[in-house]
């Protein structure tokens, strides 16, 4: 289960920022994650309480905001979101397109005190 390695290295992140910031404990993460990411939320949440205890993000806010996947058609030029698994334009159906965004996670922002 990849998800426990991925929030050992978001607890890591922000125990650097915290401490950059000269915060004492975080009290809110906010993380994007796209939809093919290959995350299991439920399993990323299981994992951040989990592991949180003890950290600098004991009894913090762990907020998932899922970005769908967004592409770019090279025929038409469209720029379209989706929520299945298809790689295709809506506008002219051409298979030539470019993902934008959507397969990837980040940390956007934490609450610090």
């Amino acid at each position: 289960m990849h998800e426990y390695s991925i929030v050992q290295a978001l607890l890591n992140q922000c125990e650097e920022i915290a401490e950059q910031n000269e915060a004492q404990r975080v009290t809110k993460v906010v993380t994007k994650i796209g939809v093919m990411s290959g995350v299991e939320t439920h399993l990323l949440q299981i994992a951040f309480d989990t592991f949180k205890e003890g950290t600098v993000c004991d009894g913090a806010e762990f907020v998932m905001n899922l970005q769908k996947l967004k592409l770019h058609c090279n025929n038409c030029g469209t720029v379209f979101e989706i929520d299945e698994h298809r790689y295709q334009c809506r506008e002219c159906e051409s298979l030539d397109v470019k993902v934008i965004d959507g397969e990837e996670m980040y940390l956007m922002t934490l609450e610090m005190e």
